[in-house]
C-alpha cells in the first residue's frame, strides 16, 4: 500500500543545507512563473504568439514544480520518507504528461520563431488567435493517453520485494526496478514511445532553426542578424536545458545511471531548469521588464 522514497539519505549531513537551498530555488521558480503568467495577461503590449506560448510554459512549470517539490522539501526533514501507492501513482502521470506536453509546446515554439523570421509578412495570418489555441491543445493531447495507459500498466506489476524507491519522487526507472515480474515488452514500448516523444519535437526544433540559421544569414544588414540571433539564443539555451537533461534520464526506463547521479541529473530538470527558464526566456527581455513596471507600478 505504500513506498518509501530512498531521496537524498546517502547525504544525511547536507539534508538541512538541500532544504534551505531548493526551498530558494522553489520560491524563485514560482515567482518568476507567476509574473509571467500575470503581465502577460494583462499587458496588452505582450498579447502576442511568442507571449501566449510563455505563459504555458510557465503554467506547466508551476505544475510539474508543485507535483514534486513540496513533497522533496518535506522528506528531507522527515527520517521515514513514505508515499502512498496511489499517490506514487498519481505523480508519476503528471510528470509524464508535463513532460510530454513540454516537448511539444518547445517545438511549437521553435515554430513560431520560424514563422517570425522567415515569413514575417505572413506572421499575423499564420499564428493567429485560433491557430495558437490549437497548437497548444495539440501539445497537451498525447501526453494524456500515454500517462493514463503507462502508468495503469506499470502499477499494475506486482511489487514483491523491496518498497524502496531509490530516487526522489516516482519515476519510471526506479519504480520499475521493484517489480517482480517480466518488464520486457513494458521497456521496449516505453522506449518507443520516449524516442516519439523526445525526437518528433527535437527533430522540428532543428529543422526549424536550420531555416532560421539560413534566413539570418542571408539578412543584408549586420544589425538585422544581431537580431534574429538575438530572439533565438533564449529558446535555444531552454531546448538545450531541457531536452539534455530529460533525454539523459528518460530515454531507457531501466537507466544505466547510477542512483546517486540519476538523482542529480534529475534534481537539474525538476527544479534548477524550471527556474532557470522564466529568467532566460523572459524576465531578461526588456519588453517583460517594461510591462513588469508598468503592471506593478500601476498598482
Amino acid at each position: 500500500t505504500y513506498f518509501t522514497l530512498q531521496g537524498f539519505s546517502h547525504l544525511a549531513a547536507l539534508q538541512v543545507f538541500l532544504f534551505v537551498g531548493i526551498l530558494f530555488m522553489f520560491f524563485i521558480t514560482m515567482t518568476g512563473n507567476f509574473l509571467i503568467i500575470i503581465v502577460a495577461t494583462t499587458d496588452p503590449t505582450l498579447h502576442t504568439p511568442m507571449y501566449y506560448f510563455l505563459k504555458n510554459l510557465a503554467f506547466i512549470e508551476i505544475c510539474f514544480t508543485l507535483n514534486i517539490v513540496p513533497r522533496l522539501l518535506v522528506d528531507l526533514l522527515l527520517e521515514r520518507k513514505v508515499i502512498s501507492f496511489s499517490s506514487c501513482a498519481l505523480q508519476l502521470y503528471f510528470v509524464m504528461v508535463l513532460i510530454t506536453t513540454e516537448c511539444f509546446l518547445l517545438a511549437a515554439m521553435a515554430y513560431d520563431r520560424y514563422v517570425a523570421i522567415c515569413h514575417p509578412l505572413h506572421y499575423v495570418v499564420r499564428m493567429n488567435r485560433r491557430v495558437c489555441f490549437h497548437m497548444v491543445v495539440t501539445c497537451w493531447i498525447p501526453g494524456i493517453p500515454l500517462s493514463v495507459g503507462f502508468t495503469s500498466w506499470l502499477f499494475s506489476f506486482p511489487f514483491c520485494g523491496s518498497k524502496e524507491i531509490e530516487h526522489f519522487f516516482c519515476d519510471i526507472a526506479p519504480v520499475l526496478d521493484l517489480a517482480c515480474a517480466d518488464t520486457y515488452l513494458f521497456e521496449l514500448l516505453m522506449f518507443v514511445a520516449t524516442v516519439g516523444i523526445v525526437l518528433i519535437p527535437f527533430a522540428l526544433i532543428a529543422a526549424s532553426y536550420i531555416q532560421i540559421i539560413h534566413t539570418i544569414l542571408q539578412m543584408p544588414s549586420a544589425e538585422g542578424r544581431r537580431k534574429g540571433f538575438f530572439t533565438c539564443v533564449a529558446h535555444l539555451v531552454v531546448v538545450t536545458l531541457f531536452f539534455c537533461t530529460t533525454g539523459l534520464i528518460h530515454l531507457k526506463p531501466k537507466s544505466s545511471l547510477l542512483a546517486s547521479s540519476r538523482k542529480l541529473v534529475a534534481l537539474s530538470y525538476t527544479v534548477v531548469t524550471p527556474m532557470l527558464n522564466p529568467i532566460i526566456y523572459s524576465l531578461r527581455n526588456t519588453e517583460v521588464k517594461l510591462a513588469l513596471r508598468k503592471t506593478f507600478g500601476r498598482r
